[in-house]
């Protein structure tokens, strides 16, 4: 092996632009200090980052960067990726390195460092605060919600908890299953938030990502995080955005209901929501042909699931607890605006 040239790193980083490499495009789309200020205050609330007051002097090793650590959750999110995982990828590959700004002779934030950054933002519930400041970014940048709005949910599964029917009927009824008072190490691994729900006769374990997109963009405009017992009908109200500058409203069977229907009138929505067939009473011929147009238009919404299973590595969560699954799937869904915003920038060049 010959020994490594001044110029052999800039020739990679040029080979990378020819594919292209799609961090290159974030890293210039993106307003990353915009979300400097929020960052801050959540490690300073938390005790993860002292106040500019109380730093008694500028030596010792510097801590990392809040943007830097937040577009290492940002990795994360992008490739489903583990602290294990996204540390040994930083080091290993150049796109990540340079999407972080970080050189080869640069140390790289370890597995418990971004743990520890991740849980300060947890422990805050920044994550919603960081959604709507770039949903507010991409409005200014003329990404209005428009068309009117998609409502669904999907299922984000957990690893499985093995325990036994007694020890899940403690859970449900929000108790302590006996015998685990005393095993803290047991508690620490045991999920009592996620839930079981069934879905075309298959069982799924974990939790559930509601979201409400708008037609012409496709961009995640409001979403709530619960677990995957709670039915979809019950978060319609959360995730209905006033601010879409159309009145349709779309959504499957499952969010019909009397009351919907009403409350939608009531705010002068035009309802879309599928039609349910009533017992020993099926749809007419219309009504179905009405639910095969509702649904060439409510298949943007599988879109944007499809694509955070098949580009963004999947949907499983590994974190333990609603809190820290609430962090988990709001980076996804900020995530995934970020790439949308890429790729409806990249089509406007290509049409141009």
């Amino acid at each position: 092996m010959t020994q490594p040239g001044f110029f052999d790193l800039s020739r990679r980083y040029e080979s990378l632009d020819a594919k292209p490499d799609p961090l290159v495009a974030l890293n210039q789309l993106i307003p990353w200090e915009n979300f400097r200020t929020k960052l801050r205050s959540a490690l300073e609330e938390t005790g993860q980052r002292a106040t500019q007051e109380a730093r008694k002097s500028a030596a010792g090793r510097k801590p990392w960067d809040e943007v830097v650590m937040f577009k290492v959750l940002v990795l994360q999110a992008l490739y489903n990726l583990a602290d294990d995982n996204v540390e040994y990828l930083i080091r290993d590959r150049l796109s990540f390195m340079r999407f972080l700004g970080l050189g080869l002779e640069d140390r790289v934030p370890d597995a418990k460092t971004v743990w520890l950054y991740r849980e300060a933002l947890t422990k805050t519930g920044v994550i919603e605060a960081l959604f709507a400041d770039f949903d507010n970014y991409l409005k200014r940048n003329g990404y209005l919600a428009m068309g009117g709005q998609i409502i669904d949910a999907t299922i984000v599964p957990v690893p499985k908890n093995r325990n036994s029917r007694e020890e899940n009927e403690a859970i449900k009824a929000g108790e302590m299953p006996k015998g685990w008072e005393s095993h803290l190490a047991k508690r620490r691994q045991k999920d009592r938030d996620a839930r079981w729900t069934k879905k075309h006769g298959r069982s799924h374990y974990g939790y559930k990502n509601h979201i409400n997109i708008d037609r012409r963009h496709k961009f995640v405009r409001r979403y709530t995080v619960t677990d995957a017992a709670r039915h979809d009908s019950q978060e319609f109200d959360a995730v209905l955005d006033q601010a879409n500058t159309c009145r349709d409203v779309w959504a499957d069977s499952a969010y019909r209901s009397a009351e919907t229907e009403e409350k939608l009138a009531e705010q002068h929505f035009r309802s879309r929501v599928h039609r349910r067939a009533k017992r020993n009473h099926g749809l007419s011929e219309r009504e179905e042909k009405g639910n095969t147009t509702r649904s060439k238009i409510r298949a943007r919404v599988e879109h944007v699931f499809g694509h955070q299973v098949t580009a963004m590595g999947g949907k499983l969560v590994r974190t333990i607890g609603i809190v820290r699954a609430r962090m988990k799937i709001g980076m996804q869904n900020l995530t995934y605006n970020m790439q949308r915003l890429a790729s409806l920038e990249r089509m406007k060049r290509t049409v141009t």
